[in-house]
């Protein structure tokens, strides 16, 4: 279908994008941020009450980062999710507005502890630093989990864009290193191949629709230390030999996204490794557009739709 016609209609309206300027960091991750809250105050839901919303620091080597602990009302123990946000591995924050929103979702409609992890940023801290703070993160909630009234043997990881990336190798650094036990995994508009050898970047990079070739490209050079990076499978798990093991996994591509096909290549390998792995395609959504909620219907189920998948597998455990 072609794109939704309420959000091409906003699409349109906006500014064109400026190409990425890395030569003052901080400016555009502080401009970024303030984009995307304008953007949230107009297009996303109302944010639900939840019953605590806390911030700890995680050791990671070479310093700390911040997680925010989002805690259902009622007691527990409460399945616990972990999210990891978008931005390219070089921008987003867990202090935006959509993050914020997401994981009062997640907390107050399916019942999760939701921890929010504020990894470090590439290009300052490359591949592998922003993979190793996600998993020091995995590892810190699994051991406090009961301190927030959370069930450390009921752990489920998820994100967005990067932030999908960076869960989708925390399953396999998990499995790996025999880590926590990890029951689920929601992927959304997710990276999977930074070699960028898939269709999508043909068909959607073109600079029509958002996240175009050219600032991917940008991206995936800012995280990478070398161009042999990229196919490291920590790097690009739709390139990992080995798939089997891993959790469950739902994944969700907007079709007008140059990622879209990342998602798909991504739930039929898993499946033939023998991992049950669920697809949606968003039908007429382009990158980042699932987090309009007020704005689109098609957004908000696509919202209902992982809630409805963290609460089937909140008591689930890998086979």
């Amino acid at each position: 279908m072609p794109v939704i016609p309420a959000l091409k209609a906003l699409l349109d309206s906006m500014p064109p994008a400026q190409p990425l300027d890395l030569t003052n960091l901080p400016t555009l991750r502080v401009a970024g941020l303030e984009g995307s809250n304008a953007l949230a105050a107009m297009v996303a839901g109302t944010p639900p009450q939840v019953g605590a919303v806390t911030t700890a620091q995680v050791p990671v080597d070479g310093g700390e980062i911040m997680v925010r602990i989002y805690q259902p009302e009622g007691a527990g123990p409460h399945p616990m999710h972990i999210f990891y946000h978008g931005g390219g591995w070089m921008a987003g924050t867990i202090d935006e507005q959509f993050v914020d929103i997401l994981c009062r979702e997640r907390t107050a409609l399916a019942g999760y502890v939701t921890i929010a992890v504020e990894y470090r940023l590439a290009p300052e801290h490359k591949f592998p630093v922003p993979l190793e703070d996600s998993y020091a993160a995995l590892l810190w909630a699994a051991e406090h989990a009961r301190e927030f009234d959370a069930d450390p043997d009921l752990i489920t990881v998820g994100g967005g864009s990067a932030g999908a990336n960076l869960a989708a190798a925390v399953t396999l650094k998990a499995r790996d290193k025999n880590g926590p036990h990890i029951a689920f995994q929601v992927l959304e508009v997710p990276a999977l191949d930074l070699t960028l050898s898939g269709p999508g970047y043909e068909l959607y990079g073109t600079g029509e629709y958002p996240l175009p070739l050219a600032e991917i490209e940008i991206c995936r050079t800012a995280y990478l230390r070398t161009s042999e990076d990229q196919t490291n499978p920590y790097v690009s798990p739709l390139l990992a030999e080995d798939l089997s093991g891993l959790p469950p996994a739902h994944i969700i591509s907007s079709e007008y996204d140059p990622l879209q096909f990342d998602g798909s290549r991504y739930a039929d390998r898993l499946n033939a490794a023998g991992v049950k792995a669920t697809f949606t395609l968003g039908s007429g959504q382009v990158h980042g557009s699932s987090q309009f909620t007020k704005m689109l219907p098609e957004s908000a189920a696509w919202r209902d739709e992982i809630l409805s998948a963290l609460r089937s597998h909140a008591g689930q455990q890998t086979s």
